[in-house]
């Protein structure tokens, strides 16, 4: 009877407490379909044995009672018959039979407790299998679903690393502007207030010989 004491905490199992504690859901699931798929080919051997077995009880109780009826007719026929010494021995026979009978039945009443318990067993097994087996696919899909969202996640990261880049970009571009725009002011600075005075003189003490020259030849021609 070992494997009653083997599969009883099958019957107090939470199928949904085992997923949960899983870090890998769809290997768990797996793994747990094989496992009871296993159990259940135990069980239904284990449980067909102590069937067996009742059966077995059974009929040698059924036997042993039909002994007892037959061993009481006999001794009635006996007494009328007027062989009251056969009736003894038949009654005998029927006591001993009646103490045989009830270690038979409580030998019955075991194996019938135990096939029902093996029953039992089989019948949870087989309901945690179709319910895992119903939950598979959901349960993977799940998991698929999870697995994009974390990879989304990590893109995501990704992207607000890049855009902390372009904003250090931005800034370290805003300081080279700042900076360029503060030496062209020292540049300007630096060059001293401007004297109108020194253009103007340019523009008067420019050598224009060559061009008075060119006039007076072009007069002379016209005259001629």
């Amino acid at each position: 009877m070992g494997i009653l004491t083997r599969f009883k905490d099958i019957m107090s199992s939470n199928i949904n407490a085992l997923l949960d504690k899983a870090e890998d859901p769809e290997k768990m699931i797996d793994q747990c379909l094989r496992n009871l798929n296993s159990d259940l080919g135990n069980v239904k051997a284990e449980t067909a044995s102590i069937m067996a077995e009742e059966q077995r009880a059974k009929r040698e109780l059924d036997e042993c009672t039909m002994e007892i009826k037959k061993m009481e007719n006999y001794a009635v026929k006996a007494l009328e018959a007027g062989n009251e010494d056969d009736a003894r021995k038949f009654l005998e026979r029927k006591v001993s039979l009646t103490t045989k009978e009830t270690e038979l039945q409580e030998s019955y009443n075991l194996a019938s407790s135990n096939s029902a318990r093996m029953r039992e067993m089989h019948d949870k097994l087989v309901a945690d299998i179709g319910e895992l087996d119903a939950r598979k696919a959901m349960i993977k899909g799940k998991m698929s679903v999870a697995k994009t969202q974390e990879r989304i996640n990590k893109i995501g990261s990704s992207v607000n690393s890049a855009n902390n880049s372009i904003s250090a970009f931005d800034r370290m571009e805003e300081k080279a502007n700042r900076a360029l725009d503060e030496a062209n002011a020292m540049a300007e600075l630096n060059q001293g207030p401007k004297d109108d005075i020194k253009d103007l003189t340019r523009k008067y003490d420019s050598n224009n010989t060559d061009v008075d020259d060119e006039l007076a030849k072009l007069k002379e021609k016209l005259n001629k």
